[in-house]
């Protein structure tokens, strides 16, 4: 379903059982996976890639040089950069810094993303966060900048320290009831 008053240029690839609604605005060759969900006056530059079944709420801006992976919710008023060094008077194809979201991850409303960065699988990204530097799988950051803060499930859920193995923490998911194991390395921000 593509809404009337959504704009979609030609060149552009929208998959089955994705919605497109009011306003939005997809450019040309802009990739867009199945059964995702284009909110309310979301543009969508050129060349970003979005996987399958993803929500972009309302305002969303994402900009040339992203790509998103599958299951991941980029929430309202979220805006992705790609030009570490802006002018208005000097443009060019090569300034862009490419930024990945990687499946499954979540990013909370009015949150800024710097360009070239990575966001990490499961990971979440609280509201109103600007995350200025790569971001491990299943961490949870928030703040500005952004900061580890702990772990989350692929539930969403906040994980809990179990047990330290060799170079690695492992955590549960007391809803899951499943452990995930990561590397001490990534753990460095909190005090466990």
């Amino acid at each position: 379903m593509i809404h009337e008053s959504a704009y979609v240029e030609k060149g552009s690839k929208i998959g089955e059982k994705t919605n497109i609604w009011h306003f939005a605005h997809i450019r040309k060759n802009a990739r867009i996976g199945k059964n995702c969900n284009i909110g309310k006056s979301v543009y969508i530059d050129i060349n970003v890639k979005i996987g399958n079944n993803c929500k972009i709420q309302n305002f969303a801006s994402l900009y040339q040089g992203l790509s998103i992976g599958n299951n991941v919710f980029i929430g309202p008023h979220v805006c992705f950069t790609n030009d570490l060094y802006p002018r208005a008077k000097i443009w060019s194809d090569e300034k862009i810094a490419e930024t990945v979201v990687e499946n499954g991850a979540s990013i909370g409303a009015n949150s800024t993303i710097i360009a070239g960065v990575t966001i990490g699988k499961n990971a979440l990204v609280g509201a109103g966060s600007v995350v200025t530097k790569d971001i491990s799988d299943n961490a949870l950051v928030y703040g500005n900048p952004a900061k580890i803060r702990g772990f989350v499930c692929t539930c969403g859920r906040k994980l809990e320290k179990k047990e330290e193995i060799g170079d690695k923490i492992v955590f549960s998911c007391s809803e899951c009831n499943i452990d995930i194991e990561i590397k001490k390395e990534f753990c460095k921000e909190l005090d466990l």
